[in-house]
Parts: C-alpha cells; structure tokens; sequence
C-alpha cells in the first residue's frame, strides 16, 4: 500500500500502486475535488500538486508517488483563502466549475514559482480545457492573485459558500424507494390509475 503526505497529513491507500494518483484520491482518500476529465493528461482537470510541482493525476501513479507530497484543491487552503481562489472568484472566471480546481492548482503552482508572470507564462502554465470558454478571465485571475501576493492589491474576502468543507465531506445515506412506490415496469398512465 503506497504512503504518501495528501494535504499535510500522512495517508496509506490501499490501492495497487500502478493506480493512478487521480484514483487513489478520489475513490481511496475520499478527495473528489480532483476530477475526472479525459484519463490522458490533456484536459488538466486531475492538476494536483506533487512536491510543489502541478502534475496530471490521470499520469502519475500511487507507487510514483510513494513518500512525496501531495495537495490537492482541498488541501490548497482550508477557508478558500488562497489569492488564486479569491481571484477566480473576484474576477467571475468560473462557470460550471469542473475544471476550476485544475486551474487553481496550476495557477498557484505558477505564483508559487513567479508572483508576476507575463501573460504568455501564464498562457503557458495554464494547459487546462475549458468547456465554458472563460480563458480571458483566467489570465485576468492569475494576474490579480499576483498582485495579491505581491501586496499590491486586497481582494475583499467572498461570501462563504452555505456549506463548511467539514459537511461537505460528510458520508450522506444511499437513496431509497419509499415503500409504497408503484412497480417500475408500470406506465405513467397505469401508476396514475393506482393512485388514491
């Protein structure tokens, strides 16, 4: 069983090592932040970081990434006070969302390594697809969240999101038929005769 650090706590998966890391987070760790996007490394959407590096996760396998650190988007900041979470959300560069975590990631990453990269770094760092067409606004992200962490600029702080990360997380029971549905083979016509 690997053994890796996952957002600064140290974690054993019991998942083959050839699994890739993307897996092991999601179905092993219960870190569904990280998601699913293509399984081949070209949509970014599995970007998590490993040793401070933004890697593909769908890439990497458990067993590569035996005693590294690992964070992903959950890890990244527990209040979602990140400057690249609050700049993503100041400069309404997210739509759907499924690709927002792969782009945080790839982002902080990014500032990480330089506070004030031009747009073509940033152009370059940020592989991620987006389905929603929102690029111009990523750039316009990443630049803020720089000038953030450079002190030059405060982003006032976003409303909370209704719902703490602890309850999120929380295990919810499986659905369940009520006792008294009506045969699933039924037509809409012959459940509606059965009714009271």
């Amino acid at each position: 069983m690997p053994r890796l650090t996952v957002n600064d706590h140290p974690v054993e998966i019991a998942m083959d090592p050839q699994t890739p890391l993307l897996w092991g987070l999601r179905d092993g760790a219960n870190l569904t932040g990280t998601k699913y996007g293509c399984g081949v490394g070209d949509c970014g959407a599995c970007t998590v970081l490993v040793d401070g590096a933004a890697l593909r996760a769908c890439l990497v396998t458990l067993g590569e990434c035996e005693g590294r650190f690992v964070t992903t988007i959950e890890g990244l900041s527990a209040d979602r006070s990140h400057p690249m979470q609050q700049a993503m959300v100041a400069e309404q560069a997210i739509q759907c969302g499924f690709c927002t975590p792969g782009i945080v990631i790839g982002g902080a990453a990014l500032l990480a390594r330089n506070a004030n990269p031009s747009e073509a770094e940033i152009r370059e760092a940020l592989t991620n697809l987006c389905r929603c067409g929102v690029y111009p606004r990523l750039i316009a992200a990443v630049q803020r969240a720089g000038r953030v962490m450079r002190r030059e600029e405060i982003i006032s702080a976003a409303p909370a999101p209704g719902i703490a990360p602890s309850d999120a997380a929380r295990k919810v029971p499986a659905l369940t038929l009520p006792e008294k549905a009506p045969p699933l083979n039924k037509t809409t016509s012959e459940r509606q005769e059965q009714r009271p």
